[in-house]
């Protein structure tokens, strides 16, 4: 009988979810999303896509609570539909959604949403493949380090993803002239509107930044830029 190795059952485990991963995500979009049409929003997203020299930017919206915004692997953005109804409730401004698409815009164009999908597969295998390992040697407790090593990349991975693409929306959103006090001062709802605290745990464990420190990379921004700041709310 053929024994695989552990490496090889890996590879074959990460090429299987990528494909499956893609089908269910893109299927899923597909059968809980429509088109966002509101005239608000559509006059700051023309703005962006001005500032892109594209003719429109097309959102959609996920009919699902959280409030959130993604970007799929085939490159659209989505805002959900709870987030949608803290915008139609006066607690979320259009130039401070907006912010939330030239965010996923950034995902998209620096190739996260690609990468991660494939990111999350090879974790998967790298975590596959330790567990087999470490379970040799260490029963019961190897799954459990395998599981905590490959969180931890993943929450890394993601962090890094989270800051770059924040730069891009701050570009974005200066060149299209809405500047980067909407996105800003999203920031400082988010934790509210998300329902989550700032504790969070520790920063090395989140797979987004603290809040804080996202402010403070936008402000460091607009100082090398010399961007003018507004002052807080």
């Amino acid at each position: 009988m053929l024994k695989l190795s552990p490496l090889l059952l890996a590879v074959l485990y990460a090429l299987g979810m990528y494909f499956f991963s893609s089908w269910r995500t893109r299927k899923t979009l597909d059968a809980n999303s429509t088109e966002l049409a509101d005239p608000g929003l559509k006059a700051v997203t023309d703005k962006l896509a001005r500032a892109l020299d594209l003719p429109r930017i097309k959102v959609h919206v996920y009919e699902v609570e959280p409030v959130n915004g993604l970007a799929a692997p085939d490159g659209r953005i989505f805002l959900t539909r709870g987030f949608l109804k803290k915008y139609k409730a006066g607690e979320v401004s259009a130039e401070e959604l907006s912010s939330v698409i030239a965010h996923e815009l950034g995902h998209v164009a620096l190739g996260h949403t690609k990468r991660r999908m494939i990111d999350f597969s090879g974790q998967n295998a790298i975590r596959v493949a330790l567990a087999m390992v470490l379970g040799r040697f260490l029963p019961g407790v190897g799954v459990w380090i395998a599981n905590a090593l490959t969180h931890l990349l993943a929450a890394r991975l993601s962090r890094q993803d989270e800051y770059e693409a924040d730069a891009y929306a701050s570009a974005l959103l200066v060149k299209a002239g809405i500047g980067t006090g909407p996105q800003k001062s999203l920031f400082r709802k988010l934790e509210g509107l998300t329902g989550m605290g700032g504790a969070g745990g520790p920063a090395w464990l989140m797979s987004h930044p603290k809040t804080a420190e996202r402010i403070a990379a936008i402000e460091a921004r607009e100082a090398r830029w010399d961007v003018p700041r507004l002052p807080k709310d």
